[in-house]
C-alpha cells in the first residue's frame, strides 16, 4: 500500500465528510480489513464515530460512485432483515485515488441464513416495468451495459451475454466454432427463458463473499445492481455454494420462485462463467461451452 495515497485518501475523505455532516471530521485511527482481492478497505475511526472506506488508485475511474447508486438503490428496497451500508460519499479518481466511503457494520452473530432469504424476496419484491439501471457500472471488474429495455429476453441476450461476449471477443481468445455456439444460443434464448415478469432489483453479484454476517444481521456489499428477472440473481447464488436450504426456504415463504426456476438456472449462471472467463481465462470457456451446448 502507497501510503502517501492513503494519507492523500484520508485527508480527501476528512474533507468530504466534514461537507456531508456539516462540522469537521478528523480521522482519528485507521485498521486494514481483509477480504478484498482488488480494493483498499479500512474501517476508519473519526470524532463522529466507525466508518468503512475503500479505495484505490488502479481501477475505473467510475467504479465507486456507479457502486455508491446501486447500494442506495438497494437500501430503497430492503427492510429489517437485510441490512445495506448507507453512503456516505463516493469519490472518482482523477489525480488521486477514487473511493467510496459507507457506514460500517461490525462482523459476529451466528446463522442469518432465514433473515438473508426474507430481505432479499423483499428487494426484488422492489419492481420496475423496465430492465436496466440508472448507468452502466460494473460486476467485478467488468462493465455492464444498463441501457433500458422494456423486454426482460432482449436485455439477457444483448445487454448481458451479448455484450460479454463482444468483450471476449476482443480481448481473449475463442474459436470461431465458440462464438458460433454462443451465437446459437443467444438465437434460442426467447424459447429458453421467461419474459412476462416485472423487472426486479437485484444485487447482481451475490456469491457468499458478498454478504456478512454482522451483529444486527445479514448486511449486503460489492453489488452490481440492476432491474432484472430476479432468476438471474440465483445465477451466481448456485455458482459456489454457500446458501442454505433456510436461505431458499425463507425466499420462497416470502416471493416464491417458479417450479421449474433451476431448469432455467445455468442459463444465468452462464453469464457469471463467462465473466470469469473474461477477467480470469482458463477452463471458464469450456465450463460456458457445456452449459450452450445443454441448451442446444
Amino acid at each position: 500500500m502507497n501510503t502517501n495515497s492513503q494519507n492523500l485518501v484520508f485527508v480527501e475523505v476528512e474533507n468530504r465528510l466534514s461537507t456531508v455532516f456539516d462540522e469537521t471530521v478528523n480521522i482519528t485511527s485507521s485498521k486494514p480489513l481483509s477480504g478484498g482481492c482488488i480494493n483498499h478497505a479500512s474501517k476508519i475511526e473519526t470524532n463522529l464515530g466507525n466508518f468503512f472506506l475503500k479505495w484505490n488508485q488502479h481501477c475505473e475511474s467510475d467504479i465507486f460512485t456507479r457502486e455508491a447508486e446501486s447500494l442506495s438503490e438497494l437500501l430503497k428496497g430492503s427492510d429489517e432483515n437485510l441490512l445495506v451500508p448507507k453512503v456516505f460519499c463516493a469519490k472518482e479518481m482523477d489525480e488521486s485515488p477514487a473511493f467510496i466511503v459507507t457506514e460500517y457494520f461490525q462482523p459476529g452473530g451466528g446463522d442469518q441464513s432465514e433473515q438473508l432469504g426474507r430481505g432479499l424476496a423483499k428487494i426484488h419484491s422492489f419492481q420496475r416495468d423496465d430492465f436496466g439501471f440508472f448507468s452502466d457500472n460494473y460486476c467485478g471488474a467488468t462493465s455492464q451495459y444498463n441501457n433500458w429495455k422494456n423486454n426482460w429476453i432482449e436485455f439477457y441476450r444483448d445487454n448481458r451475454l451479448g455484450y460479454l461476449l463482444q468483450l471476449i471477443r476482443n480481448t481473449r481468445p475463442i474459436g470461431s466454432d465458440y462464438m458460433k455456439l454462443f451465437e446459437k444460443l443467444l438465437d434460442r434464448i426467447s424459447s429458453l427463458i421467461p419474459n412476462e415478469e416485472k423487472a426486479s432489483l437485484i444485487h447482481g453479484d451475490l456469491w457468499s463473499g458478498n454478504y456478512m454476517q454482522t451483529t444486527d444481521g445479514p448486511a449486503l456489499i460489492d453489488p452490481a445492481a440492476s432491474y432484472s428477472h430476479r432468476e438471474m440473481e440465483f445465477g451466481i447464488i448456485t455458482m459456489f455454494g454457500g446458501f442454505s436450504a433456510r436461505f431458499f426456504s425463507a425466499y420462497n415463504e416470502v416471493f416464491p420462485l417458479e417450479p421449474d426456476w433451476r431448469e432455467r438456472n445455468p442459463l444465468y449462471q452462464l453469464y457469471h462463467v463467462l465473466n470469469h472467463y473474461y477477467l480470469f481465462g482458463g477452463g471458464y470457456l469450456q465450463q460456458a461451452v457445456s452449459i450452450a451446448k445443454h441448451y442446444l
